[in-house]
């Protein structure tokens, strides 16, 4: 049993880990999509990954602890069993249980044969459920089967193959019962997941209410939120690339940095009639009832922007500043170190708080430099 809940955290961590690195993006696509963040879909997704890497830990693993397993067995070794049932003459021998009398049947809690069956055809259960889902209609149910019996026709075939020469011999057998079962599995879940998907809104819903929002011109903050997320890695990898290649000093990679943002939140909006690339990516713009126009008031948005990281600049200048033990000056310098601690701290609180009540309001409030830009986010052209 320890096998099988290592392999199970080992897909935890796994899954924790790509969810770092997949959440953005997959944020980008639902907005870009249904213009809002679909928790359903984002749950059905992430927990897809969870299984699938469940699935393929508890087939692999725990590997063998040398690449030479040959030298681990007999020279008559066998690395496939092709006959079919041969679990039910596993869990039956020498276990005591006879069809007929109904009592022996608890002796199966005693059988790692059946244990090994039972959990072969849970195996799958899931993947048939998620099946369902992608499939939606009942009919499909062939394909689904199809489907189900290719990927576990993978699973042993890596098995065999001791991961595709990876390992020099199988160091699990190709099991024929494994197909059947998982197979068998896969299918019933497929039947029963309208039980689990009930749980969830249907597609038709979803798409729904995508188009209710469209209709609406409503922006999620998450949206704006993630346009700007862009536009910021696209300066710093810009700004990274520029200081690898001319190994420029602090003073002229805080102007580089500057220009850069000037370039995407004060050039390109001017272009582009409000828009970052972020949010062209994002597929909405920025628009002003003022009568100066979008460009000025997107300038005004560049200048917020500038200002805050300017702050933060300096902030982190003063904490830097060392003196000798020795200067008159040694004391002020301590206390400018815990100030530009202590304020640095607590201006990103605020920015933190700040962009959680923007989002939890759902679209009723505004990010601070949409506000002093006096900018609201549409979808229309």
């Amino acid at each position: 049993m320890s096998s099988y809940t290592n392999s199970i955290v080992v897909a935890a961590l796994i899954t924790i880990l790509l969810s770092f690195v997949l959440f953005v993006p997959w944020l980008i696509y639902t907005y870009r999509k249904y213009n809002f963040l679909s928790v359903s879909k984002t749950i059905i997704m992430f927990s897809f990954i969870f299984y699938f890497l469940t699935a393929l830990c508890l087939v692999l693993l725990p590997f063998p602890e040398t690449r030479d397993t040959c030298s681990l067995q007999s020279a008559d070794t066998v690395h496939y069993n092709l006959q079919p049932f041969q679990f039910m003459a596993d869990i039956m021998k020498d276990s005591g249980i006879v069809l007929t009398s109904p009592k022996t049947w608890l002796l199966l809690t005693k059988q790692p044969a059946f244990f090994q069956a039972f959990f072969n055809f849970l195996l799958l259960m899931p993947f048939g459920v998620y099946l369902r889902y992608f499939l939606k209609n009942r009919k499909y149910w062939k394909r689904a089967f199809m489907l189900s019996f290719l990927l576990t026709l993978f699973y042993e075939t890596t098995q065999v193959t001791g991961i595709y020469g990876i390992f020099n011999c199988a160091y699990r057998i190709f099991d024929v019962d494994d197909l059947m079962l998982n197979s068998i599995g896969a299918l019933i879940g497929f039947f029963l997941a309208p039980i689990v998907w009930a749980m969830f809104p249907s597609q038709e819903a979803v798409e729904a209410k995508a188009a209710e929002v469209a209709k609406k011109d409503i922006v999620k903050p998450l949206s704006i939120l993630l346009a700007l997320v862009i536009d910021v890695m696209i300066v710093h990898v810009v700004w990274f690339i520029v200081g690898a290649v001319t190994g420029y000093s602090d003073i002229l990679e805080f102007i580089v940095q500057i220009a850069l943002y000037i370039l995407i939140f004060g050039v390109v909006p001017s272009i582009t009639n409000g828009a970052t690339i972020g949010m062209r990516v994002m597929r909405f713009t920025m628009t002003s009832d003022k009568t100066k126009g979008i460009v000025v008031q997107s300038w005004r948005r560049c200048v917020a922007i500038i200002a805050t990281i300017t702050i933060f600049e300096i902030i982190r200048i003063l904490g830097q500043i060392e003196l000798d033990m020795d200067s008159p000056f040694y004391v002020l310098q301590i206390v400018l170190t815990i100030l530009a601690f202590t304020l640095a701290f607590f201006l990103r609180l605020v920015i933190a708080i700040h962009v959680v009540r923007v989002i939890v309001s759902g679209g009723k409030r505004r990010l601070y430099i949409d506000e002093y830009a006096n900018l609201v986010a549409t979808r229309k052209k």
